[in-house]
């Protein structure tokens, strides 16, 4: 029986080592990682990056996996290739399942300057993270948020607040953290939902999402 060929997109920054948890049985599945790639300029669109990302892809009909802003993308993706199905994990489906502030954020053009100078060079903020709990979480961002480029960031950021599906596609597979904090799950629909899953969930909640994937992925039929 052939097997199940799956893409990862990880996050916004992240590099695909957030994915190093996630186990899946090697007999039926095999699992491919995506790394970010530079946009070509600041104002490539993101229709235009997904086409590059396609190029990557070396297997017909897919499993397309993207996490936060990764599922924004997988969800372009989809777009231009056939897939077997698309899941997203602590992202959104539409922009209507984006909090409030980020309107704020948009309007105020506020991502110009937050948060790809602290992501850029994490380790001249660490002084301020006083706290184990931060610290902690500040080793997390050193060891998997690495894609620090700027222009990426700014383009990444854009990206996201102006995101412009207002729709779901049909189909899609939601899992989502019930605390997580940067999509808070009141403004999520049509997800199934992780106990104490925050936004970093992929880490911290690895075995449980192998659980539904592989669950999800038998089910393709």
């Amino acid at each position: 029986m052939p097997k199940t060929h799956l893409y990862f997109v990880p996050g916004l920054a992240a590099n695909t080592k957030i994915f190093e948890r996630i186990s899946l049985p090697e007999e039926h599945f095999e699992l491919h990682f995506l790394d970010w790639m530079f946009p070509t300029s600041i104002d490539e669109s993101i229709q235009d990056y997904a086409q590059r990302l396609c190029a990557k892809i070396q297997h017909k009909n897919p499993i397309l996996i993207g996490v936060s802003f990764g599922g924004i993308i997988v969800q372009e993706m989809s777009k231009i290739i056939d897939c077997k199905k698309i899941i997203i994990i602590s992202s959104v489906k539409n922009n209507k399942e984006f909090p409030k502030r980020f309107k704020l954020v948009q309007v105020t053009k506020a991502y110009k300057l937050f948060p790809s100078k602290v992501i850029s060079n994490i380790e001249s903020y660490e002084r301020y993270f006083f706290n184990d709990y931060l610290k902690k979480r500040a080793e997390l961002y050193k060891i998997y948020l690495s894609i620090r480029d700027k222009k990426y960031l700014q383009w990444a950021i854009y990206n996201v607040l102006h995101w412009e599906q207002e729709k779901s596609i049909p189909g899609i597979i939601h899992i989502h953290g019930k605390k997580d904090e940067v999509f808070p799950i009141k403004y999520i629909k049509n997800a199934i939902e992780v106990e104490n899953g925050t936004h970093v969930m992929i880490l911290t909640k690895s075995k449980t999402i192998s659980e539904i994937l592989k669950k999800e992925c038998f089910l393709m039929d």
